[in-house]
């Protein structure tokens, strides 16, 4: 029973060192087991002092735990504390610019304390302006505004009216501060030397990092020569570190391990051989995609970078922003254009729009898992040539397929864009193959994969890829112009008769319909004219029945007879009583079908119209009574 019992002791012991082991690898990043149980044990399995003897200027990472007990495999996590996240902020005032870097703890206030410090502005006139959210107060936790790790501000001072040495200095300091340095690093166990351009705003961390980038050595393990003294904080700019200007020369190496220099001991090796499979498949799950932050329960290292892209964004815009948000961040403001939509969107903006228009579509995949990644996005995907090329002839769309997730979305788009082909043959390449670099050139029926550009390539033979993608493009593009011309003047052609068949339609249309017009035009004319006379008609006969009977020539009044030539040259003749009126004449008249409206009604002599001149016909008439007019 006792011998049951120590063996159960035994293993329990065994297992919550191996577990300290990988807790303490995942956080150092030391990759060789036998190294960090060497550290552990130098430092008497103490989690925390092991960490901070590899990290010494990352102090404060790392908290003691309450309790004094030993650390076991459940608890052993609960003793790390997540880094407290850096934000950069460019903050303007008149003429300068004042670059602040700080924790997302801290507040506006603190932010503002060191504006006073380095403006001259007291905090009470200062008004910090450019927040996303709005205006906020000086006690607001930069946490709470959720920002991202650089922003732009700037300070208005109202109260405070500019003066001439204020100006004449910050223009001096604006003036360094637009300066650029060219730091020549040499990497000694490379044998490599690096040019690099830096502004003088940029940070002595972040130089340190893009180092690493190009290097592959993490900042914790680099070791430097040829900094000043004066550069103690790499949180200093450039500017302010003291560098000579406008050319410093330094060197960096990889910072020598003190667990090469020792054996492990006895204890170390029993315990590297009974974890000896487990171990293996520790280390083997970064292969599979296994982050080892998430085998021990924990966030992300602070000395991961952040993911290119999210996993299982619902939206394919969001995660191009948040890809190319952090390709600036890592790169530079100096990549290329990327498209910022869906696969299908970029397809259709370079291959389906006029012949002269269309571009070849470049997709560049992107992993951070593989070690080609940095070089290939710092030197190729960030040289000048290449973004200028890349942005006149090509449509450039990226994706991140360091998560299997979005690795599995990419090939789903790709099949259904391109064919199952496309997507076998990025299945097919291995992780230390990436980032690839997708040329696909739209065609009349299909679109076709021209070339597949991998990682390990120079700049030159990168440009000379594309410049024969371009020629291919050329050549197929010549041929769309011309088919599209040609297809242009059919149907300009058959557009003009169209437009001649439709006129002619509409002429005789018009034609057809000014006849019809005319016709009951016609008819109109006809039925008022027919009214007209049945009306004229109506009313000489009203006007016959109302004439007084023709007096006898033997009746005692006297009798005129009157002789009455009309147009036509026939005579009306009839008496009429002396004593009569006038408009018996006019009816008379009227009835025989010549209306006084229409007709005049004359003397032969002396010549008058009776009409206009009664009076003097009624005379006349009295007078001679026998007279024929």
């Amino acid at each position: 029973m006792s011998q049951v019992k120590g063996y159960v002791i035994t293993n329990l012991r065994q297992q919550i060192l191996l577990d300290l082991t990988f807790l303490f690898q995942a956080c150092t990043g030391i990759d060789n087991i036998a190294e960090a149980i060497t550290l552990l044990e130098l430092n008497n399995w103490d989690l925390v002092a092991a960490i901070n003897g590899v990290i010494p200027q990352e102090n404060g990472i790392l908290q003691r735990a309450a309790s004094s007990s030993p650390p076991s495999s459940s608890s052993s996590s609960s003793i790390v504390e997540r880094q407290p996240r850096m934000l950069n902020f460019h903050v303007e005032y008149r003429t300068r610019s004042v670059e602040v870097v700080l924790e997302d703890a801290s507040t506006v206030g603190d932010i503002k304390q060191i504006l006073e410090t380095e403006l001259q502005v007291p905090v009470s006139k200062m008004q910090l302006k450019g927040w996303k959210s709005g205006d906020v107060s000086d006690s607001t936790v930069l946490r709470s505004l959720h920002l991202p790790k650089n922003n732009s501000l700037y300070v208005l001072t109202p109260d405070i009216a500019p003066s001439a040495t204020t100006s004449q200095s910050s223009s001096l300091c604006q003036e360094s501060l637009n300066q650029n340095y060219l730091l020549i690093i040499s990497h000694r166990e490379a044998q490599r030397e690096y040019s690099l351009n830096f502004p003088a705003t940029r940070t002595i961390q972040e130089v340190k990092r893009n180092i690493s980038d190009l290097t592959n050595i993490p900042v914790r393990h680099q070791q430097w020569d040829g900094w000043p003294a004066s550069a103690s904080d790499d949180s200093m700019t450039l500017a302010s570190s003291g560098i000579s200007f406008p050319c410093h020369h330094l060197s960096v190496c990889r910072r020598s391990s003190p667990a090469t220099a020792l054996e492990p001991t006895e204890e170390c090796t029993d315990v590297h051989m009974v974890s000896d499979s487990e171990g293996d498949d520790f280390e083997d799950a970064s292969e599979f995609g296994v982050d080892e932050s998430e085998i021990f329960g924990m966030g992300s290292s602070s000395c991961r970078k952040s993911p290119m892209m999210p996993e299982n964004s619902e939206n394919e815009g969001d995660a191009l922003l948040h890809f190319t948000a952090e390709f600036s961040s890592r790169y530079g403001d100096c990549h290329p254009v990327f498209f910022i939509g869906s696969l299908e969107a970029a397809s259709q903006e370079a291959f389906y729009g006029k012949a002269r228009d269309r571009k070849l579509l470049a997709i560049y995949l992107h992993n951070d898992d593989s070690v080609l990644s940095n070089v290939f996005c710092s030197q190729m995907m960030c040289a000048e040539s290449i973004v200028s090329y890349l942005s006149q002839n090509f449509i450039t769309w990226a994706w991140d397929v360091t998560k299997e997730a979005n690795k599995a979305r990419l090939l789903t788009m790709c099949t259904r864009h391109f064919g199952s082909v496309v997507a076998q043959t990025i299945r097919t390449y291995k992780t230390d193959q990436f980032p690839l670099l997708l040329i696909v050139m739209g065609k009349r029926t299909s679109n076709e994969v021209l070339n597949v550009i991998q990682g390990n390539t120079t700049v030159d033979e990168l440009m000379m890829r594309l410049m024969g993608a371009m020629e291919i493009f050329t050549a197929q593009q010549q041929e769309d112009i011309r088919d599209e011309d040609e297809r242009e003047a059919r149907e300009m052609v058959k557009r003009e008769q169209d437009e001649a068949y439709r006129l002619s339609l509409e002429a005789d249309r018009k034609k057809r319909e000014a006849q019809e017009r005319e016709e009951a035009e016609q008819v109109r004319q006809e039925r008022i004219r027919k009214e007209q006379e049945e009306e004229r008609e109506a009313i000489r006969l009203s006007l016959e029945q109302a004439l007084p009977p023709e007096p006898n020539e033997e009746e005692g009044e006297p009798v005129s007879k009157l002789r009455i030539r009309t147009p036509s040259g026939e005579f009306l003749e009839r008496r009429f009583l002396g004593s009569c009126k006038l408009q018996v004449l006019f009816d008379f008249v009227a009835s025989k079908g010549y209306p006084s409206d229409e007709f005049k009604l004359l003397t032969t002599f002396p010549r008058r119209n009776v009409s206009l001149d009664p009076l003097f016909f009624m005379c006349f008439f009295n007078f001679y009574p026998q007279v024929h007019v």
